[in-house]
């Protein structure tokens, strides 16, 4: 006990601060979420997130090649289609806007890990993640399209699946079609614990999906519910998911640590655009230092059981530990 046990002791310097840290960040577990659409060297920034951009297949290609240069090695794709329709058909088209992006990165970047999302909002006319039925989405019918849609990404050359819909079953249909058409090593990264969340907000005028009518909270997560985070990742590891997913970020610390202690499957967490846009309106009226924000962020993320974190400041994260940055 104290005087004897002074706690400041390994505290005293850098260097010893830096040799009893129990958590590190690497550039590796960082993955940058990107928006594709059609067209030829566009590089649109969006409003709502600075810094980030809605990218033509050439302009991504660029733009990867950069991150992977300071050390970001995986992007998940999302795409902005140049039509939508009812059942979201350029979601699984041969010649979809995810499905040139892929062929296009895997033969500039090869060593680029490329994940792609599986879902129908940006796709669809009524920006619900399914087909409707009677006013509401219907699950099941839903499953054949999301199965398809993932079976066209594997045949573009994904490396990673990621369904992010929140339909019950729709791991175990993927895992099915994948398998009957010859992509049994295409690993599941599910967005297994989704929450109805108001963080979202910008990433819906990224991606040009907001919901027509209604809302999301009949298939995504009630965030006042924990245990039933537990159940839904129960499900889809038994449904064949390999690693699995917490959305969002910061204010589900708590189902990001007990989903990574309960499983002990690589598991990831999506810091969203809501909490990327904050820091970045903090920073802009000078309360906060953007910098430091993210990275004891990304620190946080990796305390609680992250092994890998999709966040839109992936690139100035990785930048600044080439840098050499400590603490």
């Amino acid at each position: 006990m104290f005087p004897q046990r002074r706690m400041r002791r390994l505290r005293k310097t850098p260097q010893l601060r830096a040799m009893v840290r129990e958590t590190r960040l690497d550039a590796a577990q960082l993955i940058y979420p990107t928006f594709i659409v059609p067209g030829s060297g566009v590089r649109k920034e969006i409003r709502s997130m600075p810094g980030q951009y809605q990218l033509s297949i050439d302009s991504l290609v660029d733009l990867m090649g950069e991150a992977m240069d300071v050390g970001v090695m995986s992007t998940i794709l999302f795409g902005i289609p140049a039509s939508k329709d009812s059942v979201g058909s350029e979601a699984y088209a041969d010649d979809g806007i995810i499905q040139q992006a892929v062929k296009a990165l895997k033969k500039s970047l090869p060593s680029l890990n490329v994940i792609t999302d599986v879902c129908m909002c940006e796709y669809t006319d009524h920006g619900h993640c399914g087909v409707i039925d009677n006013g509401d989405v219907a699950n099941d019918e839903t499953l054949e399209l999301l199965a398809r849609e993932a079976v066209s990404h594997a045949q573009a050359g994904a490396d990673v699946i990621a369904p992010s819909d929140m339909m019950d079953g729709r791991v175990g249909a993927i895992r099915d079609a994948l398998d009957d058409a010859g992509f049994p090593d295409i690993p599941i990264l599910s967005y297994a614990a989704k929450y109805a969340s108001s963080y979202y907000g910008p990433f819906r005028d990224a991606a040009e999906s907001p919901p027509q009518f209604g809302d999301r909270k009949g298939y995504q997560m009630d965030p006042a519910n924990g245990d039933e985070a537990i159940r839904e990742v129960e499900l889809d590891v038994a449904e064949g998911a390999d690693m699995v997913m917490v959305k969002p970020g910061t204010p589900y610390l708590d189902i990001l640590y007990r989903v990574k202690t309960t499983f002990g499957l690589p598991t990831g967490v999506y810091h969203v655009s809501g909490e990327y846009a904050m820091l970045k309106a903090a920073a802009a009226n000078d309360w906060i230092d953007y910098d430091k924000v993210l990275m004891e962020t990304m620190v946080s993320f990796r305390r609680a059981g992250a092994d890998m974190i999709l966040t839109y400041g992936a690139i100035d994260a990785a930048r600044l530990l080439k840098a050499g940055w400590a603490e």
